[in-house]
């Protein structure tokens, strides 16, 4: 269950991306649990297309409690994002 503050966050990857790979050595190091969605397995791929418009890795999804989507592509600004928002 989210809650008003904090989105549900899912990251979509391919596991032999360099930039997703920063980003998941990001989380690890400051122990972020986000539920990952290789986008070599299942319906994952087709839901980052509909969903984000493109095909590129790693991209994080970000839906607000009222149900808002938002889809933040960039290792960079992920980790910015991850920082701002969930790094204490």
């Amino acid at each position: 269950m989210m809650s008003d503050t904090v989105p549900a966050l899912a990251l979509y990857v391919r596991p032999s991306c360099p930039y997703c790979v920063r980003v998941t050595e990001f989380c690890q190091q400051h122990q972020l649990s986000l539920e990952q969605r290789n986008i070599a397995e299942g319906s994952h791929l087709e839901a980052l297309m509909v969903g984000g418009g493109k095909r590129q890795v790693p991209c994080l999804r970000i839906e607000s409690a009222s149900g808002e989507v938002r889809w933040l592509y960039e290792s960079l600004d992920i980790i910015a994002y991850l920082k701002a928002h969930l790094v204490r």
